[in-house]
């Protein structure tokens, strides 16, 4: 399932990845740039498959392992209320 921010949460984009505020509450979230791909992968439409095979690509990774990080990064944006 593609992923969606939330209306209070804002994004930019670093050198170092990417940041996130929660406007609900003023935390902010720093994303690497490893979470900053599956972010945009996942956010143009793509699903968790995707994410995991332009990290395999771009990190020449474990595709299981890519798979995995990619469904822990997803669960915690869900969790923490950012994203849906």
């Amino acid at each position: 399932m593609p992923l969606r921010f939330g209306d209070n949460v804002s994004t930019a984009q670093t050198d170092y990845g990417t940041v996130l505020l929660d406007e609900r509450g003023g935390a902010y979230w720093e994303l690497n740039p490893t979470a900053t791909l599956v972010v945009r992968t996942l956010l143009d439409g793509g699903e968790e498959s995707d994410a995991a095979a332009a990290l395999v690509r771009e990190f020449d990774i474990d595709e299981a392992q890519a798979l995995r990080d990619v469904e822990a990064l997803v669960e915690q944006l869900r969790d923490s209320g950012l994203a849906s």
